[in-house]
């Protein structure tokens, strides 16, 4: 399906890409900024047209970084958990971190009076809620790992954590108002454009935490491809590590999820994109890979989004992933080959 790309090239395409996008992305909406009012806007705004300036860097520009920063850290996300559970379906979802920020926003937009109750600005209360979700759920399977410490059983205790979850959202959705009911479907069918510029590095703080602890075990995550036996002849403690990074992906799967809202399918299916370009399952390819095509694809998803108004995120994302997750079953012999070389 995809011809090899050398990694020099790939990066070069990857980049020109992700600046082409940007610049796109910064300049599409309802008010068109000509892209040379774009980089004035940046990098010039006393010589720009103010209007210009405003919409770019008051709107665009953090929507912009919220999808790279989401994309980033979905897409490391699914690379690091399908290798430590040997499952090419798995995702940044598959323990329940991101059902658990869902259960933290339900909690806070469904239940009558308690943002209120919590005296903080109600987006604000949001946005902590869904994370402090996400964070329980994220104890709880570290808790499980430590006394389990089988990959197998903990993968399906994060499937019964997430249903869990999920069924009490459904209680909470039953008993809720209508406009609240209204309120939270549309949370849940994320958006980019909720983070204002001022939370931009509350969204980069956790996914780069992340990031920098999966970056420190790309060897050790190298040696688990082929099997937790084998990562133990090398040295690899197999239960702390995959205890770390756990935590390393809940941090960026939960932080993205408070912040955006659930985003469907992009962490599934980047990193066989990325693999399937560099025909490769190094984690010193594949992670930089996955972060830049997660990157490329959540700004593109966004730029249609601005595009076909009123379209929500989830379906645009989920029609790009959706084909890639049925190739994959469809080539469970290649995925095969790919992690175990």
């Amino acid at each position: 399906m995809f011809a090899r790309m050398r990694p020099a090239a790939a990066l070069v395409v990857a980049l020109l890409a992700l600046l082409s996008l940007l610049i796109m992305s910064l300049g599409t909406g309802p008010v068109t900024v000509a892209a040379h009012e774009v980089l004035g806007a940046l990098f010039a705004p006393a010589g720009t047209d103010p209007t210009a300036v405003a919409v770019v860097r008051g709107v665009r520009l953090p929507a912009a970084l919220s999808a790279m920063l989401a994309g980033v850290a979905l897409a490391c996300s699914g690379a690091v958990m399908q290798t430590l559970f040997a499952n090419p379906l798995a995702g940044p979802g598959v323990l329940g971190v991101t059902s658990g920020a869902g259960l933290g926003a339900a909690l806070v937009m469904l239940v009558p009076g308690m943002a209120q109750a919590m005296g903080v600005a109600a987006d604000a209360v949001l946005v902590l809620a869904a994370f402090a979700g996400a964070l329980a759920v994220l104890a709880a399977i570290v808790v499980a790992d430590q006394r389990l410490g089988d990959a197998t059983t903990l993968l399906i205790l994060g499937l019964l954590m997430g249903h869990l979850t999920g069924a009490l959202i459904h209680v909470l959705q039953v008993a809720a108002g209508e406009r609240a009911l209204r309120g939270f479907v549309l949370w849940g069918m994320g958006s980019f454009a909720a983070v204002g510029m001022d939370r931009i590095p509350w969204l980069a703080l956790p996914i780069g935490a992340g990031s920098a602890m999966v970056v420190a075990h790309m060897r050790t995550l190298d040696a688990m491809l082929l099997g937790e036996d084998y990562a133990r002849t090398m040295g690899v403690g197999v239960r702390a590590t995959r205890t770390r990074l756990i935590v390393a992906t809940g941090l960026m799967a939960g932080a993205t999820t408070a912040f955006c809202g659930p985003i469907a399918f992009l962490g599934m299916a980047t990193p066989h994109l990325v693999r399937a370009a560099l025909r490769s399952a190094h984690h010193h390819l594949v992670l930089p890979g996955s972060a830049l095509v997660g990157a490329i694809l959540a700004l593109a998803c966004d730029l249609v989004v601005r595009l076909a108004d009123g379209l929500p995120l989830n379906a645009v994302t989920s029609l790009v992933g959706a084909p890639v997750v049925v190739w994959v079953l469809l080539s469970g012999r290649r995925w095969a080959r790919m992690t175990s070389g």
